[in-house]
C-alpha cells in the first residue's frame, strides 16, 4: 500500500499544480499569458493522466494488500477512477485541456461583448469533444450518462428527467401564486450603494464568524465567475465578484464557503489520494446551497448579522431592520441570471440548461440555434426573454470549461441540502444553534456525517447514512412552500 500511496501522491501533486495555475489564471494572470498558459496546463494534464493511467497503477492496485478500511476505500475508489481514466487516451486529454483553455478566454471576451457568434465555434468544439468523451467512456442509454457520471456517480439522465418533472410540477404552481401576490416590500435596498471593498470585507468576515472559514487555510479573490478550488484541505481558494446588486457578492462568497468547508472537513487520512474530495458534485452543492440559502437567507441569520451589516454599509441598512432585510434577500422574482436567482426560480434555470445540453449532445439542436432555444425556454419557464446574450446564453462559465453534465448537480444539491438540515436538527444542540445563527454544532454534525468521508462513500451512502432515507424532493418542496408561504402571506400551500 505504501508504494501505491506514494504513486497516487505524485498524481495528486500534478493535479494540484495544474489547479493552482488555473486559479491564478482566473484571478491575476495578465491577458497575454493565455495562449502559453493553455499549453502549460495541457502539459500538466497530460503528465498527470499519463502517470495515473500507466500500467504501473494497475499493477500497484493488483498488488495492494489493504490492512484496514482506509486502505480498502483508497483501493476501491482508485480502481474506479483508473478504469474510467484508462478509456481516455492521453492525447485526447491534452487536446481537451487546450480546447477548454481557448474556449474559456473566448467566452470571457464574448460575454463582455455579448457576442455569441464569437463564441459559437469554440462551443462547437467543446460539444464535439464531449461527444467523443462520452463514446470513449461508454454508455448504454444516452451519451449524457457517461458525462453525468463524472460529476454524480451512478446518476443517469433518465432519473434526472423524472426528478425534474416532479419538481417542476410541484413548484411551478407555487411560483405562479407568489408572483400573483401583493408585494409592497422595498427591494431597492438590494442595489443601494455598497462600496466594493466593503462588500468583500463584510462577506469574508461573516464567512469566518458564521461558517468557520479562516485566513490560516483559505483566501478570497475576485474572478469573472465565482468558484472554489483547493490544493489540499489546508489550502482553500474561493472567489467572488462585485456587482451593483450587492447580494451577488455576499451570497456568492457564502456559497463558495460551503464548498470550501466541505473540503476542509475531509479527513486527512485521505490526503493526496483520489478519496480526498467530495462524494459528488451534488453532495458538494448541498453544502454550498445550505450555507448560502438555508442559513444565509434565514431570519435568525439576519437577526444576528444585520447589526454588523449596518456597521459595514449604513447607507444600505438605513430605514431597514433584520426582518425587512430578510424579506428583501428572499425576494421571489423571475430573473435572467442564474447565480442571482431566488430559491423558487433557481431550479428552472437548471432545468433549462439540462434540456439544452441533452439536445446539443443528441444533435437535435445546433449550436447556432442555441440563443433562440435558450430564450424560448426562458420565456416558457420564467416568462422572460433576455435582452442580450450576456444575460442569456453566455452567462455561465461551464460550457466554455467543458463541464457538460454538471448542471443537474445544482438541483440535486438543493434537494439534499434540506434533507440534511432536517436530519441535523434532530440533534438539539444543532437545532438551538441554528435558531441563534451559531453554526458550530451544525458544522460538526456535517463534518461527522458528510465531510470526513470524502469519496469513500457513494452519494447514496452519504445520503442514507446521514438522513436515514434515499434522496427525495419532498423535504425541499415542503421547505419552499412553508418558507415562502409565510413570507408572501399565502394561506395554503399545496405540496
Amino acid at each position: 500500500m505504501s508504494e501505491l500511496r506514494r504513486h497516487l501522491g505524485q498524481v495528486s501533486d500534478l493535479g494540484a499544480a495544474a489547479s493552482l495555475m488555473s486559479w491564478e489564471q482566473e484571478t491575476s494572470m495578465p491577458p497575454e499569458a493565455a495562449r502559453v498558459r493553455g499549453l502549460q496546463l495541457s502539459t500538466l494534464a497530460g503528465l498527470g493522466h499519463g502517470l495515473f493511467t500507466d500500467p504501473q497503477t494497475g499493477a500497484l492496485l493488483d498488488a495492494a494488500a489493504p490492512q484496514n478500511e482506509t486502505d480498502q476505500a483508497i483501493v476501491r475508489v482508485t480502481r474506479r477512477d483508473y478504469d474510467r481514466a484508462t478509456r481516455l487516451p492521453t492525447a485526447f486529454v491534452e487536446e481537451q485541456t487546450r480546447a477548454r483553455n481557448e474556449a474559456h478566454h473566448a467566452w470571457i471576451a464574448a460575454r463582455r461583448a455579448s457576442d455569441f457568434a464569437g463564441f459559437a465555434p469554440y462551443l462547437e468544439r467543446m460539444m464535439e469533444l464531449a461527444r467523443r468523451e462520452a463514446d470513449l467512456r461508454g454508455h448504454d442509454e444516452h451519451p449524457y450518462d457517461a458525462l453525468l457520471d463524472s460529476y454524480e456517480p451512478g446518476m443517469r439522465a433518465g432519473a434526472v428527467k423524472t426528478i425534474f418533472a416532479d419538481l417542476r410540477d410541484r413548484t411551478l404552481p407555487l411560483l405562479r401564486r407568489i408572483t400573483a401576490a401583493d408585494d409592497a416590500a422595498d427591494y431597492g435596498v438590494l442595489t443601494r450603494p455598497f462600496p466594493a471593498e466593503a462588500q468583500k470585507t463584510f462577506a469574508w468576515r461573516v464567512a469566518g464568524e458564521a461558517f468557520g472559514l479562516e485566513g490560516s487555510f483559505a483566501r478570497q479573490d475576485e474572478s469573472a465567475h465565482p468558484f472554489m478550488t483547493n490544493f489540499s484541505r489546508s489550502d482553500l481558494r474561493i472567489t467572488t465578484r462585485v456587482e451593483p446588486y450587492w447580494p451577488a457578492c455576499l451570497f456568492g462568497t457564502w456559497h463558495e464557503t460551503g464548498h470550501a468547508m466541505y473540503e476542509r472537513g475531509v479527513s486527512d487520512r485521505w490526503e493526496r489520494t483520489p478519496v480526498s474530495g467530495g462524494a459528488s458534485l451534488g453532495v458538494h452543492e448541498s453544502q454550498s446551497r445550505l450555507f448560502e440559502n438555508l442559513l444565509g437567507r434565514s431570519l435568525p441569520f439576519w437577526q444576528r448579522y444585520f447589526p454588523l451589516l449596518a456597521q459595514a454599509a449604513p447607507d444600505v441598512t438605513a430605514g431597514q431592520d433584520a426582518r425587512s432585510m430578510y424579506r428583501a434577500v428572499n425576494r421571489v422574482n423571475p430573473s435572467f441570471i442564474r447565480v442571482e436567482a431566488d430559491e423558487v426560480t433557481y431550479n428552472f434555470h437548471i432545468m433549462l440548461r439540462f434540456e439544452l445540453e441533452l439536445a446539443l449532445l443528441e444533435g437535435s439542436l445546433k449550436v447556432a440555434e442555441l440563443p433562440e432555444a435558450w430564450n424560448a425556454k426562458m420565456q416558457d419557464y420564467l416568462g422572460l426573454t433576455p435582452p442580450d446574450d450576456a444575460r442569456g446564453v453566455l452567462q455561465d462559465i461551464h460550457w466554455s470549461a467543458g463541464l457538460i453534465g454538471y448542471f443537474p448537480t445544482y438541483t440535486l444539491g438543493n434537494l439534499l441540502s434540506v434533507q440534511l438540515l432536517e436530519a441535523a436538527q434532530a440533534d438539539a444542540a444543532v437545532a438551538a444553534g441554528i435558531q441563534n445563527a451559531q453554526y458550530a454544532p451544525l458544522l460538526a454534525w456535517l463534518t461527522d456525517r458528510v465531510h470526513q468521508h470524502g469519496r469513500s462513500l457513494t452519494p447514496g451512502q452519504i445520503t442514507e447514512g446521514a438522513t436515514g432515507r434515499p434522496l427525495s424532493a419532498d423535504p425541499y418542496v415542503a421547505y419552499l412552500h412553508r418558507k415562502y408561504g409565510e413570507i408572501y402571506g399565502l394561506e395554503t400551500a399545496e405540496q
